[in-house]
């Protein structure tokens, strides 16, 4: 967590009893004496464009908070059906609304002894940097632009090509198959190809290179393109990637 929100939310939520920060799947949590989780912290979850909380509030919290202020509060992805309430902090919700639902989620998970020692609500700092589009999606960073712009450029260069999204990311087929995608994780930026697995253990030995989670033993590796990129060598990544999920006929339009 680097950013200013971030370090408020962080600041807010450990500022309550025996709590501790753990991450799972790439997002902050927060639970009391290594118990259940009460807070997580997502930033554009599969690019739904929000900044949020997800807490798991008292039963009939969810339903009450979203019926009346829906600006603010939603029902999160996976979690929702559970009762947990998303909370919006990219909408300049008040610093002490958002306190006081932390508290809610805390003291429902807390053991009744170490909730019952809790006073008034701890108050931190809020966030005062007004957030951008940057901040709420990567790929309105100047460097999320240029990488997709090149993306673009060479992936759509290819027959039979398109561009789509899956789970929040940038995505690019050759026909009906991915053969590219490029995301962003914790503002670094990288681009995916399939290679073979005979080709990573190779790769890798370029610090650049990586094996993505999920995927990486089906193939595929990861360039970080945070700082920099060079268009031919992602051209000859796209291209050999796209020769393995292509169809013939689609291959016999590649220019000679």
């Amino acid at each position: 967590m680097s950013n200013e929100l971030e370090k408020a939310v962080r600041a807010l939520c450990l500022a309550f009893p025996e709590t501790e920060e753990l991450i799972s799947h790439g997002s902050p949590n927060f639970r009391v004496r290594k118990g259940k989780i009460y807070a997580t912290y997502v930033e554009n979850h599969h690019g739904d464009g929000r900044l949020a909380l997800w807490l798991n509030v008292p039963d009939g919290v969810q339903d009450a908070y979203v019926r009346n202020d829906p600006e603010h509060y939603f029902v999160p992805q996976y979690v929702g059906p559970s009762g947990w309430l998303g909370v919006r902090l990219d909408k300049r919700l008040a610093w002490t609304r958002v306190a006081d639902a932390v508290r809610m989620a805390w003291e429902r998970v807390a053991p009744p002894r170490l909730a019952g020692t809790l006073g008034a609500t701890p108050a931190t700092p809020a966030p005062t940097r007004r957030l951008t589009a940057a901040d709420v999606d990567p790929r309105n960073t100047p460097r999320g632009k240029k990488v997709l712009a090149s993306m673009r450029k060479i992936c759509l260069a290819l027959p039979d090509t398109s561009e789509a999204e899956q789970f929040g990311h940038p995505v690019w087929r050759a026909g009906k198959k991915v053969f590219a995608h490029a995301h962003c994780y914790d503002g670094s930026w990288r681009a995916v190809f399939w290679v073979g697995v005979d080709q990573q253990g190779l790769m890798t030995q370029d610090a650049r290179f990586s094996i993505p989670p999920y995927m990486g033993h089906m193939g595929w590796i990861a360039l970080d393109v945070s700082k920099s990129h060079d268009d031919a060598e992602l051209r000859a990544l796209a291209l050999e990637s796209y020769r393995h999920y292509a169809s013939k006929k689609m291959l016999a339009q590649i220019p000679s």
